[in-house]
């Protein structure tokens, strides 16, 4: 296993698999069953999707979907999306997912995460922080899909979100997200160092070059979606995860 995580991220809408930029256009690439299995082949460590509609529209996971990408997964799965309750998570849990990623609810039920965090304990919680920066340069988070400012500064929350029992921060640059320009590396340090768990940096990867960036700024693992589901400039649909030996070469030897 890479010491650094490297972990493709999918978003789900209506039962499918859809990449946009910046948390926008979202087009069709495909069935996530289908993904999960050429992501086995491919001997990747972990993976994680996202319902980007869920929360949105007002629904609760789809169990039934996930029950069948947990039973094709080789790997640890984590899962976000209209996560709103304990019982949800439990269900979760039970359906084969290790862990689960918390965004919206993280602000507006907080007890959530400290709930979760104790019966689970805090490995299995994942507080997913989206961050944009304004035109003054400073950071605000967003929920709901993007869609909602809030009065929270993303290094504050997440200290905030420790204190309550999360295990990790899945912190995403809105502005970069499959754009393919870098990740955001003065946010990503704002947050790893104020925070002594985890942070997994996601949003803009457009190299390999980039990872190893947001290592040595302070992330604990990278993440990453176009990367592993679009080929080239036109962007074909094609999943696919980079040689274990070169993402060996490339971030085991990084230093924080």
């Amino acid at each position: 296993m890479l010491r650094v995580r490297v972990i493709p991220t999918l978003l789900l809408r209506n039962s499918g698999l859809v990449k946009g930029s910046r948390f926008k256009n979202h087009r069709y690439v495909g069935d996530p069953v289908n993904a999960v299995k050429i992501f086995n082949d491919k001997l990747v460590d972990e993976l994680v999707l996202l319902d980007i509609a869920a929360t949105e529209s007002g629904q609760e996971p789809n169990f039934k979907l996930l029950a069948d990408i947990a039973s094709q997964a080789f790997m640890p799965l984590g899962y976000g999306g209209g996560i709103r309750s304990v019982e949800q998570i439990e269900r979760l849990f039970r359906l084969g997912i290790e862990k689960v990623v918390i965004n919206t609810a993280a602000v507006e039920v907080p007890r959530l995460i400290a709930d979760a965090s104790s019966i689970a304990g805090s490995q299995s919680i994942v507080v997913s922080i989206d961050s944009k920066r304004d035109v003054v340069g400073g950071y605000h988070v967003y929920t709901r899909s993007g869609t909602r400012k809030m009065k929270l500064n993303p290094v504050d929350f997440a200290r905030r979100m420790e204190d309550n029992g999360a295990g990790e921060i899945l912190l995403t640059a809105i502005d970069r997200e499959g754009t393919g320009k870098g990740f955001d590396l003065d946010l990503i340090y704002d947050v790893a160092s104020a925070v002594s768990i985890p942070v997994i940096a996601n949003g803009g990867a457009g190299s390999l070059e980039d990872f190893r960036s947001a290592v040595v700024v302070g992330a604990s693992a990278v993440a990453a979606g176009d990367m592993f589901t679009f080929r080239g400039k036109h962007k074909a649909v094609l999943i696919t995860y980079p040689p274990y030996g070169r993402l060996e070469e490339l971030l085991n030897g990084v230093s924080k």
